[in-house]
């Protein structure tokens, strides 16, 4: 039990540091709304689950054997991150406290998780993340491996669906301030389109370790 403490605490710390996943579900929330940003939270989720199977299966020694499919990896998670980052600087805010259409809202809302998925699914480091880590946490003499991966797993992705879900209110509780205060929107999608661009500049040069 103290070894899950260590982890959520581990975790807790990380999902803390600013990164394209929090940027993407702030800039959401506060673009789109709290229905769009949780959206985008559940596909992160989904990617991260995934994550944590591939760890699992070993693809990141794929990685090494063949270094191409990490440098594939990377370039497209880069450039779908600048694509987003582009699409931000070129959109203004939507406002939050009008209603469409049901299925124009449910059609938002799955390419939020879409958009959720790829962004994490495409991030080579994230896989790493999940391969470096959850090792470092199995115990030797405990419970079967593939039980104790599972349950570390299902904390990881948890843990990660929480702190999603307070960046996704917390934006949309942005976007509502953002409403009356034209000047601040320009900033906050200046500011967020660049952090995301900036972002995918920094995965083309993230190198294994």
């Amino acid at each position: 039990m103290a070894n899950l403490w260590l982890f959520f605490l581990a975790l807790a710390v990380i999902l803390l540091l600013p990164g394209p996943d929090m940027i993407l579900l702030l800039q959401t929330g506060a673009r789109q709304g709290r229905g769009a940003a949780l959206a985008t939270a559940i596909g992160l989720a989904i990617a991260r689950a995934c994550h944590v199977a591939l760890a699992a299966l070993g693809l990141a020694a794929l990685f090494k054997a063949a270094p191409w499919t990490f440098e594939a990896v990377r370039f497209a998670g880069a450039a779908y991150l600048l694509w987003i980052g582009i699409h931000c600087l070129r959109t203004t805010l939507v406002s939050n406290l009008t209603t469409g259409d049901v299925a124009d809202t449910h059609g938002q809302w799955r390419e939020a998780i879409r958009r959720g998925l790829l962004t994490n699914l495409l991030n080579p480091k994230a896989l790493l993340f999940c391969s470096v880590l959850l090792p470092q946490f199995i115990i030797a003499d405990g419970a079967p491996v593939l039980i104790q991966f599972a349950l570390l797993g299902a904390v990881l992705v948890g843990v990660g669906l929480l702190f999603d879900s307070a960046y996704a209110l917390s934006g949309a509780a942005l976007g509502r301030w953002l409403q009356h205060n034209p000047t601040a929107q320009r900033v906050q999608q200046w500011l967020f389109g660049s952090l995301l661009i900036g972002f995918a500049v920094r995965l083309t040069f993230v190198q294994q370790a």
